[in-house]
């Protein structure tokens, strides 16, 4: 039977949105495994625009729903329309997005809080312990969709996991072709571009991702 999935895109591009390898290699591999993908953005203002030629901020304000659109080709709806009994699983790509825009974790790290319309639709698919997929450096919402002693990975970056620690999250070094799971919540974490020095080594991770999280949805 199709599975229906859920996927968060917090944007577009690297330094202020979505990663948008990690975003369409995720949909790459849904669609390969004929799954039936709906995706949504909240509809708020980014934290800041970023020139990914420079690096440098810009005068400028950008919707992330707006922003999410570019990826999504237009196909993408209000994160407010998202229903946790309307699908199997969610996945939610990385980049900086995830941590700006989706929460601010960029900024307080450890304090950090979640965007509303996301925290209430992760905690309701833990709630209803129906599969997660959490990309990169998603797995920093993690500890606030399902509380204290959730295992995930973002890779080895030493900060970084001391921080989701601190948040109550466990977390597991992994490689970048490899996934670390929580079987007892059904969340899948890959590190992606936290560790990947290409396409193809983040497409080796993610598509595992994507393979196990649709396994779990059909168990």
């Amino acid at each position: 039977m199709t599975k229906k999935v859920a996927v968060i895109l917090s944007g577009c591009g690297v330094y202020d949105g979505a990663e948008i390898h990690e975003s369409v290699i995720a949909l790459l591999r849904l669609d390969q495994r004929g799954a039936q993908v709906q995706c949504f953005a909240p509809n708020i203002a980014q934290l800041h625009v970023i020139n990914h030629l420079t690096g440098e901020e810009m005068p400028e304000s950008r919707n992330v729903l707006v922003e999410s659109a570019r990826i999504a080709r237009g196909n993408i709806k209000d994160l407010r329309e998202a229903k946790v009994e309307d699908f199997d699983a969610l996945i939610v790509p990385g980049g900086f997005g995830a941590a700006k825009n989706l929460s601010d974790f960029a900024v307080n790290g450890a304090d950090c809080t979640v965007q509303p319309d996301v925290l209430a639709l992760g905690q309701a698919f833990a709630a209803a312990g129906k599969p997660v997929g959490l990309i990169c450096i998603a797995p920093s919402l993690a500890a606030r969709f399902y509380g204290e002693g959730v295992l995930c990975t973002i890779g080895t970056d030493a900060d970084t996991a001391a921080a989701l620690e601190q948040m109550g999250a466990s977390h597991e070094e992994c490689l970048v072709g490899e996934i670390v799971e929580d079987a007892q919540r059904k969340l899948v974490t890959t590190p992606a571009y936290m560790l990947a020095q290409s396409i193809s080594e983040a497409a080796s991770g993610i598509n595992k991702l994507v393979d196990r999280v649709l396994e779990l949805a059909s168990a």
